[in-house]
């Protein structure tokens, strides 16, 4: 008698269990790393400590990412396509500031919070602080902000059905958002709460006073 072959239904939920390990491993080596690099800096810090925390070889490592930097850089990279993502899928009745205002928050809700962080910040919270705090990663982050900046502006061009090599108004949205955003991660550092509502609740005032800084005098 033949094997019975495995039915669609058998195949789909176990492509679907092994995605959910490479996650579950792929997780477990960046809070290893964040937790070395907590402890021992960035740069004292070897791909070898990492999987070792995890039992892991480096050979699996660097399945996963291409090294120490791209590991860092992964959070913060996610996170922007998260936001590339929400603005696509944005009512196309949303002006552009409103659009990357509300994807801007829609990609916020895919924090999750680090539980073995001091005070439960969130991941992305932890890989921001090392990031402005190493410069060799800080350097590589404003080198990928471009990538992001140029998807964005792309976005915003097929939303508004511009021409963005011509028209100036998705890179100046794009510029608009990008600094409100970055002011916004500023507060949120010094604030010391590191939760998704405190930088929900950090952009909404940076972005409040937006007009009134462009308009007019100040007092």
């Amino acid at each position: 008698m033949s094997a019975a072959v495995p039915g669609p239904a058998s195949s789909a939920a176990e492509s679907q269990r092994r995605e959910r390990k490479k996650r579950q491993t792929r997780d477990a080596l960046v809070h290893a790393a964040l937790t070395l690099f907590d402890a021992k800096g960035y740069e004292h810090t070897a791909v070898r400590e990492i999987t070792d925390a995890v039992d892991v070889s480096e050979r699996t490592f660097f399945r996963y990412f291409a090294s120490k930097e791209d590991l860092a850089l992964s959070v913060i990279r996610e996170r922007a396509d998260a936001l590339v993502r929400e603005l696509a899928a944005r009512p196309a009745a949303e002006p552009p500031m409103t659009a990357l205002g509300n994807a801007f928050r829609a990609s916020l809700g895919t924090l999750a919070t680090d539980a073995d962080s001091p005070g439960g910040q969130s991941l992305y919270l932890r890989v921001t602080m090392l990031i402005v705090t190493t410069p060799t990663l800080l350097a590589a982050h404003l080198g990928a902000r471009s990538d992001q900046d140029e998807a964005l502006v792309r976005v915003l061009a097929e939303r508004e059905g511009v021409d963005p090599l011509t028209d100036l108004r998705p890179r100046l949205a794009a510029a608009v958002f990008g600094g409100l955003a970055f002011t916004a991660n500023q507060v949120w550092q010094a604030d010391g709460d590191g939760s998704v509502d405190a930088m929900m609740a950090a952009y909404d005032a940076c972005a409040s006073q937006l007009t009134p800084a462009l308009a007019g005098h100040w007092t």
